[in-house]
């Protein structure tokens, strides 16, 4: 009995599969290890860390990438200064808004009465109306003297404008 397919070709086909298959096996094994590193280089400055990290796949494969995954930071480094501009601005912006100094209540910019105690923040210019701060001497839009200095008190190039 003869059979159709040739036992030494099909030897050779699956000796060339085996090898197809080995050769996938081995670059993604490689593009895991890389995969690592460059993940790690994102979540960490630490050069130590990122070799560790990268010789987790080299010497486990695929099981060393889940370890990997476990340990590794929660957030990059780009994530980590967001949060980190996010918490400053908020920041900023509390320790902007000033305190009424009669009662300790937080008031805004525009405010010239703190609205508990009714205690003077500041008071409006009597040229242009906008509000200046209460030990001003003049004030910064106009130049114009704040009632009750004296008017050499300003600065002589300071001229008033319309």
């Amino acid at each position: 009995m003869r059979f159709p397919i040739d036992l030494s070709s099909l030897g050779n086909a699956f000796l060339f599969g085996t090898a197809l298959f080995s050769a996938f096996l081995i670059a993604l094994w490689i593009s895991l290890v890389f995969w690592t590193y460059r993940d790690c280089r994102t979540r960490t400055q630490d050069r130590v860390l990122r070799i560790l990290a990268a010789l987790l796949p080299l010497l486990l494969g695929p099981l060393g990438v889940l370890v990997y995954l476990v340990l590794r930071p929660q957030r990059t480094l780009d994530q980590a200064y967001q949060t980190t501009l996010e918490e400053e601005a908020l920041l900023s912006e509390i320790e902007a808004r000033t305190a009424c100094p009669g009662c300790g209540n937080r008031t805004a910019p525009d405010w010239q009465l703190c609205p508990s105690c009714n205690t003077r923040l500041r008071r409006p210019c009597s040229r242009c109306g906008k509000l200046m701060e209460l030990p001003w001497k003049l004030c910064p839009y106009c130049a114009t003297p704040a009632p009750g200095t004296r008017a050499e008190a300003a600065p002589e190039n300071a001229k008033p404008t319309d």
